[in-house]
């Protein structure tokens, strides 16, 4: 059991000991409990037992709880809570808006046990009648609702993307590798997958027996054409059957329906039943075209580019040359500032941009101006002991509720770049987003504009702007426009790119790194980069560390 893991045991206990009314001091305890082990640079299963209670922030109880998690799997003391608990006042907890203290006046006092009647309680308005539920409460806690329950299965591209392998393998022994074949929205490299979708060169008959194990997965639905199977951990295995046309289905599963549309359009004779194989690849032969790789696979244009032997080559991970967002230990990072620059540089990276948060950020211990003062100075040593490795001195500073950065024009002007972001206040109309973000990327001192609307896949949609402006704008005052690689952010939404950097506009790919592990989301960066035909020559971390020095000194002048 990892660090994550042990810390979501804690945050659950806290949060419904919060919904019983349960000892308070001890709820706040397990939730700092849950906060501190989360942010822990090692692993507590690694660490022997006796030493737990000599780390900060784990108590008596604490380590006693955590030694009995890793030596059972399970913690009875939330097991007993859990057990007098409605399962749906539990995945209240999954709503956006919807605290502890909020849960228990729906359960306690309104008598609500599922999300379902919440929502049927929303529109009969009768949340604004209780204790701190208004008119705008309550439209949040039903478009919440609403959002949560349209992406109930789906989950993100990296969370997928760490169980394939075993599926495959899995799926390979049972049916032999030449057989299966990965398809659908995983193949398109998708942000996120309500499906894994896999062709079995097999019939149904043949199928179903190998999952009539001890632990089956859930049978969900059977036709002709597929099996769709749900597993342990949610995730539904959609299984395309059938022993012939495994390359047409290759092809047609692997590409959204507009493009298979324009693509039997432009090419009405093509042969699908030719394909020997169990690839696709014959079917852009017999087009005489290019072949569209699935990522691409989104638009008719893009058919256009083959028949001119023009796709893009498009970005690659090993492309990036330097972390740019990242945050160390001076404000909400896991690991030192040495730390995140010496991993930088072992692996193979030629610079790092150090941008922890400002002041405004109380939360996450934000740089006061007398401690930016002093992490520049450490900064300075350690570019004299790493080089030619480079640390650039950055700040993600947050844009205010009036546009402008949180400090003035001479603290500014001492980092080398300045990555603006908005934190807080995020339900805005778009007039008042607009305003804050069109405000931020005039200042003169922003070079990069974080993580643009704010969303969080599957639970947080992000504020609503106008892109078209905001790419003008960016243009205008020589900003770049980050694409957030965390997986959770993907942020800015690859189906805008394309028209953005057409008209001149750079983006870079940051992985909003918070420790030396998060330094691998490029990755997942690059992936949707990819889908939108990004080159390394439009991605500013792309760039090499004499060319990113150069490009500083251009939007500085």
């Amino acid at each position: 059991m990892d660090n994550y893991q042990i810390a979501e045991h804690f945050s659950l206990l806290s949060k419904l000991m919060d919904i019983h009314g349960e000892n308070s001091f001890k709820a706040r305890s397990y939730g700092a409990a849950a906060f501190n082990i989360e942010k822990l640079p090692m692993q507590l299963s690694e660490v022997p037992h006796e030493e737990l209670f000599s780390i900060k922030g784990i108590g008596e109880s604490t380590g006693k709880k955590i030694i009995e998690l890793l030596e059972t799997g399970e913690l009875q003391a939330l097991k007993d809570i859990i057990q007098k608990t409605p399962p749906g006042v539990i995945e209240m907890l999954n709503i956006k808006g919807l605290g502890p203290k909020k849960i228990a006046t729906v359960w306690k006092e309104m008598e609500i046990e599922t999300i379902g009647e919440l929502l049927y309680a929303c529109d009969e308005n009768r949340l604004k009648l209780y204790k701190g539920f208004g008119d705008k409460t309550q439209q949040n806690v039903k478009e919440a609702i609403e959002f949560y329950q349209q992406n109930q299965g789906s989950h993100l591209y990296a969370q997928v993307e760490a169980v394939v392998p075993d599926i495959k393998n899995y799926l390979g022994k049972l049916f032999g590798s030449d057989k299966v074949r990965l398809t659908g929205a995983f193949r398109r490299q998708m942000e996120t997958i309500d499906e894994l979708e896999f062709i079995i060169s097999e019939t149904n008959e043949n199928i179903k027996p190998k999952f009539q194990t001890a632990f089956p997965p859930e049978l969900i639905e059977e036709t002709k054409e597929y099996i769709i199977y749900k597993l342990k951990n949610g995730l539904k295995l959609k299984l395309y059957s059938g022993k012939e046309g495994t390359g047409e289905k290759l092809f047609r599963l692997s590409a959204s329906d507009v493009f298979v549309d324009a693509f039997i359009k432009a090419f009405p004779k093509i042969n699908f039943a030719d394909g020997k194989s169990a690839d696709d690849e014959y079917i852009f032969k017999q087009a005489k075209i290019q072949y569209i790789p699935p990522y691409l696979r989104e638009t008719a244009s893009i058919i256009e580019k083959a028949k001119t032997n023009s796709l893009p080559e498009v970005i690659q991970p090993n492309d990036i040359k330097g972390i740019i967002h990242s945050h160390s230990t001076w404000s909400d990072g896991s690991h030192s500032l040495e730390q995140m620059a010496t991993a930088a540089k072992e692996k193979g990276l030629e610079y790092l941009v150090i941008s922890d948060h400002s002041k405004t950020a109380a939360y996450a211990n934000g740089l006061k101006e007398d401690r930016i003062k002093a992490q520049h100075e450490e900064i300075e040593k350690l570019n004299e002991k790493l080089k030619p490795f480079k640390i650039f001195k950055s700040i993600e500073s947050d844009i205010l509720n009036d546009g402008k950065l949180d400090y003035s024009d001479n603290i500014l002007s001492t980092f080398d770049l300045v990555i603006a972001s908005v934190h807080s206040n995020l339900k805005m109309t778009e007039e008042k987003a607009m305003m804050r973000l069109l405000t931020a990327i005039e200042n003169p001192h922003t070079t990069i504009l974080g993580h643009m609307t704010g969303r969080l896949l599957l639970s947080r949609k992000g504020y609503p702007v106008n892109y078209e402006k905001i790419f003008e704008a960016c243009i205008k005052n020589k900003v770049v426009i980050e694409l957030n690689a965390h997986p959770s952010r993907l942020d800015i939404d690859w189906r805008y790119i394309e028209a953005a950097i057409n008209n001149g506009l750079l983006i870079s790919i940051d992985p909003d790194a918070h420790a030396i592990e998060g330094f691998d989301d490029c990755k997942y960066g690059v992936l949707v980069a990819q889908k939108a035909g990004v080159t390394k020559e439009k991605n500013l971390s792309s760039f090499s560390l004499a060319e990113f020095e150069a490009y500083l000194k251009t939007v500085k002048n």
